[in-house]
């Protein structure tokens, strides 16, 4: 039987519907829970890479081109872009206050820093390990503005960092939780809920549901956020629905940021009416939970990984929510200064 979840303080949202959508979550059932893992104790020092490693894979927006990732060691504080293509582009610093916009037919966040050019697409695949692994300060190029899309999710990236090693950055880790439970909600029934941490240890925790009108359905997982369970779900690729998919195919064309998506059956996973048109990963019990483990690990990390100078713990519950409630919520931490140091 799964835990009743309540709302937090309101910070954008209608108080009605909010709890509308909390009833409606609340009956979703747990497909899967791991809360019961041992947490690790926490980490003191930051961390980088020991040495540079490089990933290359089709482009997202321009699957005809080839693009390379590499990530370096640095003794810079966080996680950065560093656009190689622009040479007289100062780095993008992945940080709430650089996010550009969260995309429209194709979700996506988008971070951008100085000159309109200086942006990358979709980063949330990659902005998201942050949150999952041991790495503190990272130098990220890449050859353009549009990221690789892989046939096995994130699992590419994650390989690459496992074989970078690690080396210690003198510098405390920081963790930070917000100051109580807070709620942003939109009008369809979605909403992002950040609770504060508890007990001694600093932990993150996530509850996370989705819900679709196709095979998806309704999907819950509930999970602490370590290197284990990042991994599985940077196996957990895209989805779309069918019909999405054609509309890409089609009339989609005449759009510049669809014309050329790289999308294929091997990197994403398409959903019909009542079955799936290509096979799905993740499955437990019969069914494929690849949707929420993507929802709860590459988009919804991404979200958190953009809290920029110190790493988040508390627990999250998220519901039908996607990159833009996700995004205006970490910006509305800032606008009410609800985080506070643990």
């Amino acid at each position: 039987m799964n835990m009743e979840k309540k709302s937090g303080r309101l910070l954008v949202g209608d108080v009605e519907v909010v709890a509308a959508a909390y009833r409606e979550f609340n009956a979703v059932a747990l497909d899967q829970n791991l809360l019961d893992q041992p947490t690790p104790p926490p980490r003191t020092e930051q961390q980088t890479i020991a040495t540079s490693v490089s990933v290359s894979g089709s482009g997202t927006f321009a699957g005809n081109s080839t693009t390379t990732i590499t990530f370096e060691p640095t003794d810079r504080e966080g996680w950065w872009l560093d656009r190689t293509d622009l040479p007289n582009a100062l780095p993008i610093r992945v940080a709430i206050d650089n996010v550009w916009t969260t995309g429209s037919v194709v979700s996506n966040i988008v971070l951008r820093a100085g000159g309109p050019h200086n942006y990358v697409r979709m980063v949330e695949h990659i902005i998201a390990l942050r949150m999952g692994l041991d790495i503190d300060n990272l130098m990220i190029k890449i050859d353009s503005g549009d990221p690789p899309l892989f046939d096995r999710g994130s699992l590419d990236l994650t390989d690459a960092l496992e074989r970078a090693g690690r080396r210690t950055v003198d510098r405390p880790v920081r963790y930070v939780t917000v100051k109580e439970p807070v709620t942003l909600g939109y009008a369809n029934g979605a909403f992002l809920t950040l609770s504060p941490n508890l007990g001694t240890l600093p932990k993150l925790t996530v509850d996370a549901a989705v819900n679709f009108p196709n095979a998806i359905g309704q999907q819950r997982i509930m999970f602490p956020v370590n290197a284990t369970n990042l991994r599985t779900g940077a196996e957990a690729r895209t989805n779309t629905s069918y019909r999405k998919m054609l509309y890409c195919k089609t009339a989609g064309k005449i759009f510049a940021d669809i014309r050329n998506l790289g999308y294929t059956d091997k990197n994403i996973l398409i959903a019909k009416k009542t079955t799936y048109h290509n096979q799905p990963r993740l499955v437990r019990n019969g069914k494929s939970l690849e949707p929420v483990w993507h929802r709860g690990v590459l988009d919804l990390l991404a979200a958190i990984a953009l809290i920029p100078d110190a790493r988040f713990v508390g627990e999250i519950t998220s519901y039908k929510a996607g990159h833009r409630l996700d995004c205006d919520l970490i910006t509305q931490l800032y606008l009410n200064d609800l985080l506070t140091e643990v």
